[in-house]
């Protein structure tokens, strides 16, 4: 089988993220009230606000549901019209992205961690894969984060955007 060819991570315009594995290091907390919680890494969000303070786009694609993805979104100004949440296919899901930005699928990164976001990943131009993805995820990427899913692997991911843009600058 021939290797997908990928596009030169400085033409990346819009990031999707998964969330669970991704964003989160996959544990889902149910309190006694059946409310969830999760944990976010704050390093991931701040690069997250680097990326769109550069005026690139995010986006999430994310199969589950909640009020705590919803309000850690919000603190970060993720536009809200670009968050799908309960998303039973990723592939559809991006397609409601790629309708509502305009952006050339070859445009878009996409960071993942398990099977379901495999029918997306594949479509756009710049697959990553966090650390702790699963060995299929991992093959598909162009890229590899050197962290776990929900320990800076979205930071690892954007860093590694921004310095192929050249606009990788900590002070």
């Amino acid at each position: 089988m021939t290797k997908k060819t990928h596009t030169d991570p400085e033409q990346i315009e819009l990031i999707i993220f998964d969330v669970d594995g991704v964003l989160t290091d996959a544990t889902i907390n149910i309190n006694d009230d059946g409310s969830e919680t999760k944990k976010f890494n704050v390093r991931d969000g701040f690069g997250m606000r680097l990326w769109l303070n550069h005026g690139f786009q995010i986006a999430i694609i994310t199969g589950r549901s909640g009020e705590a993805l919803k309000l850690r979104l919000a603190t970060l100004k993720v536009d809200p019209h670009l968050i799908i949440q309960g998303s039973k296919d990723k592939s559809e899901a991006l397609d409601v992205i790629i309708e509502k930005t305009g952006t050339d699928p070859s445009k878009i990164a996409y960071l993942a961690d398990d099977w379901p976001d495999l029918p997306a990943l594949n479509r756009i131009g710049f697959p990553m894969a966090v650390h702790d993805a699963e060995p299929e995820v991992l093959e598909a990427a162009a890229f590899i984060t050197a962290r776990k899913g929900g320990r800076g692997a979205a930071r690892d991911a954007i860093a590694h955007l921004l310095k192929a843009k050249g606009l990788y600058q900590p002070h």
